[in-house]
Protein backbone atom coordinates (compact mmCIF):
# COMPACT_ATOMS: atom_id res chain seq x y z
CA UNK A 1 0.00 0.00 0.00
CA UNK A 2 2.39 2.70 -1.16
CA UNK A 3 -0.03 5.34 -2.44
CA UNK A 4 -3.30 5.51 -0.55
CA UNK A 5 -5.79 6.34 -3.31
CA UNK A 6 -8.43 7.46 -4.01
CA UNK A 7 -9.07 8.59 -0.44
CA UNK A 8 -5.87 8.23 1.55
CA UNK A 9 -7.55 9.45 4.72
CA UNK A 10 -10.32 6.85 4.61
CA UNK A 11 -7.97 4.01 3.80
CA UNK A 12 -5.84 4.77 6.86
CA UNK A 13 -8.98 4.74 8.99
CA UNK A 14 -9.91 1.42 7.41
CA UNK A 15 -6.67 -0.12 8.67
CA UNK A 16 -8.12 0.26 12.18
CA UNK A 17 -11.37 -1.59 11.42
CA UNK A 18 -10.11 -5.05 12.45
CA UNK A 19 -8.64 -3.65 15.68
CA UNK A 20 -10.54 -3.19 18.95
CA UNK A 21 -10.97 0.34 20.35
CA UNK A 22 -7.91 1.42 22.30
CA UNK A 23 -8.31 2.52 25.91
CA UNK A 24 -7.27 6.17 25.86
CA UNK A 25 -6.60 8.63 28.68
CA UNK A 26 -8.15 11.96 27.70
CA UNK A 27 -6.32 14.59 29.73
CA UNK A 28 -8.32 17.52 31.11
CA UNK A 29 -11.29 17.39 28.68
CA UNK A 30 -13.04 20.44 30.13
CA UNK A 31 -13.94 22.10 26.82
CA UNK A 32 -16.75 21.13 24.48
CA UNK A 33 -14.46 20.78 21.45
CA UNK A 34 -12.37 18.12 23.21
CA UNK A 35 -15.41 16.05 24.10
CA UNK A 36 -16.69 16.42 20.55
CA UNK A 37 -13.40 14.91 19.35
CA UNK A 38 -13.82 12.10 21.87
CA UNK A 39 -17.39 11.44 20.72
CA UNK A 40 -16.28 11.30 17.09
CA UNK A 41 -13.54 8.78 17.93
CA UNK A 42 -16.00 6.65 19.91
CA UNK A 43 -18.43 6.66 16.98
CA UNK A 44 -15.65 5.43 14.68
CA UNK A 45 -14.83 2.72 17.25
CA UNK A 46 -11.26 3.95 17.58
CA UNK A 47 -11.04 4.58 21.33
CA UNK A 48 -12.58 3.75 24.68
CA UNK A 49 -12.02 6.97 26.63
CA UNK A 50 -10.98 7.42 30.23
CA UNK A 51 -11.69 11.06 31.09
CA UNK A 52 -9.27 12.62 33.58
CA UNK A 53 -9.89 16.03 35.10
CA UNK A 54 -12.27 17.99 37.36
CA UNK A 55 -15.51 15.99 37.09
CA UNK A 56 -17.77 19.03 37.43
CA UNK A 57 -16.05 20.86 34.57
CA UNK A 58 -16.05 17.73 32.38
CA UNK A 59 -19.77 17.21 32.93
CA UNK A 60 -20.49 20.90 32.29
CA UNK A 61 -18.61 20.72 28.97
CA UNK A 62 -20.55 17.60 28.05
CA UNK A 63 -23.83 19.31 28.82
CA UNK A 64 -22.81 22.35 26.77
CA UNK A 65 -22.03 20.20 23.74
CA UNK A 66 -24.94 17.80 24.38
CA UNK A 67 -22.61 14.80 24.47
CA UNK A 68 -23.55 11.77 26.52
CA UNK A 69 -20.62 10.70 28.69
CA UNK A 70 -22.66 8.56 31.07
CA UNK A 71 -20.81 5.43 29.91
CA UNK A 72 -17.35 7.03 30.18
CA UNK A 73 -15.08 6.34 33.13
CA UNK A 74 -14.05 9.58 34.85
CA UNK A 75 -11.07 10.13 37.14
CA UNK A 76 -11.91 13.22 39.18
CA UNK A 77 -8.74 15.24 39.80
CA UNK A 78 -8.35 18.86 40.80
CA UNK A 79 -6.54 20.48 37.87
CA UNK A 80 -4.72 19.93 34.58
CA UNK A 81 -1.34 19.20 36.17
CA UNK A 82 -2.87 16.41 38.25
CA UNK A 83 -4.71 15.12 35.18
CA UNK A 84 -1.47 14.85 33.22
CA UNK A 85 0.22 13.03 36.09
CA UNK A 86 -2.71 10.62 36.44
CA UNK A 87 -2.68 9.85 32.70
CA UNK A 88 1.03 9.07 32.87
CA UNK A 89 0.43 6.81 35.88
CA UNK A 90 -2.35 4.89 34.12
CA UNK A 91 -0.23 4.49 30.98
CA UNK A 92 2.78 3.26 32.95
CA UNK A 93 0.80 0.39 34.48
CA UNK A 94 -0.90 -0.52 31.20
CA UNK A 95 -4.33 0.71 32.26
CA UNK A 96 -4.48 2.86 29.09
CA UNK A 97 -2.67 2.30 25.79
CA UNK A 98 -2.77 5.84 24.37
CA UNK A 99 -3.04 9.41 25.66
CA UNK A 100 -5.04 12.27 24.13
CA UNK A 101 -4.35 15.92 24.90
CA UNK A 102 -7.34 17.92 26.12
CA UNK A 103 -7.53 21.53 27.31
CA UNK A 104 -4.03 22.01 28.63
CA UNK A 105 -0.70 23.16 27.27
CA UNK A 106 1.37 20.63 25.36
CA UNK A 107 4.45 21.19 27.53
CA UNK A 108 2.40 20.50 30.67
CA UNK A 109 1.23 17.15 29.30
CA UNK A 110 4.60 16.10 27.92
CA UNK A 111 6.34 17.25 31.09
CA UNK A 112 4.39 14.66 33.06
CA UNK A 113 5.19 11.96 30.51
CA UNK A 114 8.95 12.51 30.27
CA UNK A 115 9.58 12.69 34.02
CA UNK A 116 12.12 9.99 34.90
CA UNK A 117 9.81 8.53 37.56
CA UNK A 118 6.78 8.37 35.22
CA UNK A 119 7.96 5.10 33.70
CA UNK A 120 7.06 6.11 30.13
CA UNK A 121 10.42 7.05 28.69
CA UNK A 122 12.28 4.82 26.27
CA UNK A 123 15.84 5.01 25.00
CA UNK A 124 14.55 7.40 22.32
CA UNK A 125 13.87 11.09 22.55
CA UNK A 126 10.19 11.86 22.12
CA UNK A 127 9.23 13.70 18.93
CA UNK A 128 6.22 14.86 16.95
CA UNK A 129 5.27 13.69 13.47
CA UNK A 130 2.72 15.16 11.07
CA UNK A 131 1.34 12.68 8.55
CA UNK A 132 0.30 14.78 5.55
CA UNK A 133 -1.79 14.03 2.48
CA UNK A 134 -2.02 16.75 -0.15
CA UNK A 135 -3.48 16.67 -3.67
CA UNK A 136 -0.31 18.04 -5.29
CA UNK A 137 1.92 15.19 -4.06
CA UNK A 138 1.27 11.60 -5.15
CA UNK A 139 1.53 9.90 -1.75
CA UNK A 140 1.26 10.61 1.98
CA UNK A 141 4.38 11.86 3.70
CA UNK A 142 5.60 12.77 7.18
CA UNK A 143 7.01 16.08 8.41
CA UNK A 144 9.03 15.88 11.63
CA UNK A 145 9.60 17.48 14.13
CA UNK A 146 7.21 20.42 14.00
CA UNK A 147 5.90 20.56 17.57
CA UNK A 148 8.19 19.19 20.30
CA UNK A 149 11.96 19.53 19.76
CA UNK A 150 12.91 23.18 19.38
CA UNK A 151 16.49 23.00 18.08
CA UNK A 152 17.41 19.30 17.94
CA UNK A 153 21.06 18.29 17.80
CA UNK A 154 22.42 15.40 15.75
CA UNK A 155 21.59 12.72 18.33
CA UNK A 156 18.08 14.13 18.68
CA UNK A 157 17.60 14.12 14.92
CA UNK A 158 18.63 10.46 14.71
CA UNK A 159 15.87 9.60 17.21
CA UNK A 160 13.37 11.85 15.43
CA UNK A 161 14.07 10.07 12.14
CA UNK A 162 13.80 6.61 13.70
CA UNK A 163 10.50 7.50 15.38
CA UNK A 164 9.08 8.70 12.06
CA UNK A 165 10.37 5.63 10.23
CA UNK A 166 8.59 3.40 12.75
CA UNK A 167 5.33 5.30 12.23
CA UNK A 168 5.61 5.13 8.44
CA UNK A 169 6.25 1.39 8.46
CA UNK A 170 3.34 0.74 10.85
CA UNK A 171 1.00 2.52 8.44
CA UNK A 172 2.45 1.53 5.06
CA UNK A 173 4.09 -1.83 5.67
CA UNK A 174 7.01 -3.40 7.51
CA UNK A 175 8.26 -4.87 4.23
CA UNK A 176 9.17 -1.39 2.94
CA UNK A 177 11.79 1.21 3.75
CA UNK A 178 10.69 4.86 3.63
CA UNK A 179 12.77 7.48 1.85
CA UNK A 180 13.90 10.22 4.24
CA UNK A 181 14.91 13.64 2.95
CA UNK A 182 16.93 15.73 5.41
CA UNK A 183 15.98 19.34 4.70
CA UNK A 184 18.21 22.39 4.65
CA UNK A 185 18.28 25.63 2.69
CA UNK A 186 20.71 24.13 0.18
CA UNK A 187 21.57 20.70 -1.14
CA UNK A 188 25.33 20.88 -0.61
CA UNK A 189 27.30 20.53 2.61
CA UNK A 190 28.34 23.93 3.97
CA UNK A 191 30.40 23.99 7.20
CA UNK A 192 28.71 27.26 8.19
CA UNK A 193 25.24 25.66 8.04
CA UNK A 194 24.73 23.13 10.82
CA UNK A 195 21.69 21.60 9.15
CA UNK A 196 23.82 20.48 6.20
CA UNK A 197 26.50 18.98 8.45
CA UNK A 198 23.86 17.09 10.43
CA UNK A 199 22.28 15.86 7.19
CA UNK A 200 25.55 14.39 5.99
CA UNK A 201 26.16 12.74 9.36
CA UNK A 202 22.66 11.23 9.43
CA UNK A 203 23.26 9.65 6.03
CA UNK A 204 26.45 8.04 7.29
CA UNK A 205 24.69 6.91 10.48
CA UNK A 206 22.16 5.11 8.30
CA UNK A 207 25.00 3.51 6.33
CA UNK A 208 26.47 2.18 9.58
CA UNK A 209 23.20 0.87 11.00
CA UNK A 210 22.74 3.58 13.64
CA UNK A 211 19.45 4.44 11.93
CA UNK A 212 17.61 1.44 10.51
CA UNK A 213 14.92 0.51 8.00
CA UNK A 214 15.16 3.70 5.94
CA UNK A 215 16.87 5.20 2.90
CA UNK A 216 18.24 8.62 3.87
CA UNK A 217 19.67 11.44 1.79
CA UNK A 218 20.56 15.04 2.49
CA UNK A 219 21.05 17.83 2.68
CA UNK A 220 18.17 18.52 0.31
CA UNK A 221 16.39 21.80 -0.26
CA UNK A 222 12.61 21.50 -0.18
CA UNK A 223 12.18 21.88 -3.94
CA UNK A 224 14.51 19.06 -4.89
CA UNK A 225 13.29 16.90 -2.02
CA UNK A 226 9.76 16.79 -3.42
CA UNK A 227 10.32 17.43 -7.13
CA UNK A 228 12.22 14.99 -9.34
CA UNK A 229 12.35 17.65 -12.06
CA UNK A 230 13.97 20.13 -9.69
CA UNK A 231 16.50 17.53 -8.53
CA UNK A 232 17.34 16.67 -12.13
CA UNK A 233 17.76 20.34 -13.04
CA UNK A 234 20.32 20.71 -10.26
CA UNK A 235 22.14 17.51 -11.20
CA UNK A 236 21.23 15.67 -8.01
CA UNK A 237 21.46 11.90 -8.32
CA UNK A 238 19.58 10.44 -5.41
CA UNK A 239 17.14 7.60 -4.64
CA UNK A 240 15.29 10.01 -2.33
CA UNK A 241 15.09 13.35 -4.14
CA UNK A 242 11.69 13.83 -5.73
CA UNK A 243 10.21 10.78 -4.00
CA UNK A 244 10.38 11.43 -0.25
CA UNK A 245 8.21 9.70 2.32
CA UNK A 246 9.60 11.58 5.35
CA UNK A 247 10.90 15.14 5.58
CA UNK A 248 13.19 15.88 8.51
CA UNK A 249 13.23 19.63 9.23
CA UNK A 250 16.14 21.48 10.86
CA UNK A 251 14.13 22.97 13.74
CA UNK A 252 10.64 23.44 15.14
CA UNK A 253 10.05 26.82 13.50
CA UNK A 254 10.74 25.68 9.95
CA UNK A 255 8.76 22.49 10.50
CA UNK A 256 5.78 24.19 12.07
CA UNK A 257 5.57 26.81 9.34
CA UNK A 258 5.95 24.22 6.58
CA UNK A 259 3.26 21.95 8.00
CA UNK A 260 0.77 24.76 8.61
CA UNK A 261 1.34 26.26 5.16
CA UNK A 262 0.47 22.92 3.61
CA UNK A 263 -2.62 22.57 5.82
CA UNK A 264 -4.04 26.09 5.55
CA UNK A 265 -2.89 27.08 2.05
CA UNK A 266 -2.44 23.70 0.40
CA UNK A 267 -5.55 21.97 1.71
CA UNK A 268 -3.59 19.08 3.19
CA UNK A 269 -5.15 16.48 5.44
CA UNK A 270 -2.93 16.08 8.47
CA UNK A 271 -2.60 14.12 11.67
CA UNK A 272 -0.24 14.83 14.53
CA UNK A 273 1.15 12.28 16.95
CA UNK A 274 3.94 12.20 19.53
CA UNK A 275 6.25 9.20 19.36
CA UNK A 276 9.14 7.81 21.35
CA UNK A 277 7.33 7.20 24.65
CA UNK A 278 5.92 3.83 25.71
CA UNK A 279 2.49 4.95 24.48
CA UNK A 280 1.53 7.16 21.51
CA UNK A 281 0.20 10.61 22.35
CA UNK A 282 -2.43 12.49 20.32
CA UNK A 283 -1.84 16.25 20.24
CA UNK A 284 -5.08 17.49 18.73
CA UNK A 285 -5.48 21.25 18.34
CA UNK A 286 -8.52 23.48 18.64
CA UNK A 287 -7.96 24.38 14.99
CA UNK A 288 -8.11 20.72 13.89
CA UNK A 289 -11.13 19.59 11.93
CA UNK A 290 -12.89 16.26 12.23
CA UNK A 291 -10.64 14.53 9.69
CA UNK A 292 -7.45 15.62 11.47
CA UNK A 293 -8.71 14.49 14.86
CA UNK A 294 -9.84 11.07 13.62
CA UNK A 295 -6.66 10.53 11.63
CA UNK A 296 -4.56 11.30 14.73
CA UNK A 297 -6.62 8.72 16.65
CA UNK A 298 -6.14 6.19 13.87
CA UNK A 299 -2.36 6.61 13.95
CA UNK A 300 -2.33 6.15 17.72
CA UNK A 301 -4.45 3.01 17.42
CA UNK A 302 -2.11 1.54 14.80
CA UNK A 303 1.01 2.39 16.81
CA UNK A 304 -0.45 0.92 20.00
CA UNK A 305 -1.42 -2.27 18.16
CA UNK A 306 2.05 -2.60 16.63
CA UNK A 307 3.71 -2.14 20.01
CA UNK A 308 1.41 -4.74 21.59
CA UNK A 309 2.24 -7.17 18.78
CA UNK A 310 5.98 -6.65 19.33
CA UNK A 311 6.49 -5.20 15.85
CA UNK A 312 8.41 -2.17 17.13
CA UNK A 313 11.90 -2.27 18.57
Amino acid sequence: MSHLKPDQYQQILNLCRPLPPVTTAVVHPVKANVLEAVADAIEEELITPVLIGPAKKIKAAAAESRIDISNCEIFDVEHSHAAAAKAAELAAVGRVQTIMKGSLHTDELLGAIVRPDAGLRTERRISHAFLMSIPSYPKPFIITDAAVNIVPDLADKADIVQNAVDLWRVVFGFDKRPKVGVLAAVETVNPKMIATIDAAALCKMADRGQITDAIIDGPLAFDNAISAASAKEKGIISPVAGDVDILLVPDIESGNMLAKQLIFLGGADSAGIVLGARVPIMLTSRADGLRARLLSCALAVLMAAARKAGQLK
